[in-house]
């Protein structure tokens, strides 16, 4: 395996740098791809006075063996399958043990949700009929979901595979293709299969690098991608601010 120096809070990768800091205000970002980027989350938890350790396991990077001197994780998406051999893959997978034991704050997105739920011992899967999920689509909150907070109707997805709701999850929204959409398991584990980080330079580069697959069931052309953002993407990073804000404590604690 291919490995590479390990991106810490003082060399965040491409995009946006965050405040070196103390250990204890530290959030664990988890990527997939060597030009992958924390996005808006990473903008919004540095505004937060949060500091960041991006590792990136499939590319060789460790993990902590404890949360001790993290405030919390979060787990991005990436073009890989939850249900991959990679070892890194594998070893995300085993570090989820020692995310839940700690108590501390965690955020799966996509990929990083679904391998929450192939930990939890649910299924990861495509549809029977092939169709996925890229573009803009409809979201409804669950009453569980409506009673937290307000959820946008519109969110942007770009995924061909989706998730049982593990046992003892509690569903938070749903939609018709892809009927578990984000979902809280225990206190502080929370995953989403939608794409609320993207910059519009994100996605920029996905509707390039992406193109093939707009051509697979249900997928929306580039244009609607972009066209989308102008309606629907103000609610959709309005939602991300009250979201991380419910997940993350406001003042991160410093020695």
């Amino acid at each position: 395996m291919r490995r590479r120096p390990r991106v810490t809070a003082t060399d965040p990768g491409p995009g946006f740098h965050f405040r070196p800091g103390s250990r204890s205000g530290r959030v664990l970002i988890i990527l997939h791809q060597e030009n992958s980027s924390s996005g808006r989350v990473g903008q919004l938890l540095s505004r937060m006075g949060y500091d960041a350790d991006i590792r990136r396991p499939v590319l060789g990077d460790p993990l902590p063996d404890s949360l001790d001197g993290h405030a919390g994780v979060v787990m991005f998406g990436g073009p890989m399958s939850a249900n991959d051999p990679d070892e890194g893959i594998r070893r995300e997978t085993r570090f989820m043990d020692v995310v839940l034991k700690s108590g501390k704050p965690f955020l799966g997105i996509c990929l990083g949700a679904q391998i929450l739920v192939n930990h939890l011992g649910g299924r990861v899967s495509g549809r029977d009929d092939g169709v996925v999920e890229i573009g803009w689509y409809g979201l409804e909150a669950t009453p569980a979901g409506q009673k937290m907070m307000d959820w946008p109707p519109m969110v942007y997805q770009f995924h061909r595979e989706g998730f049982d709701l593990p046992r003892g999850a509690e569903l938070l929204a749903t939609a018709d293709l892809y009927p578990n959409q984000a979902f809280r398991y225990g206190e502080n584990a929370w995953a989403v299969q939608f794409h609320a980080e993207l910059t519009l330079a994100m996605m920029h580069r996905w509707a390039v690098r992406g193109a093939h697959r707009f051509s697979l069931p249900g997928a929306q052309q580039g244009c609607e991608h972009l066209d989308g953002r102008l309606v629907h993407d103000a609610a959709l990073l309005e939602w991300l601010r009250q979201f991380l804000g419910r997940i993350f404590p406001a003042d991160p604690v410093r020695p």
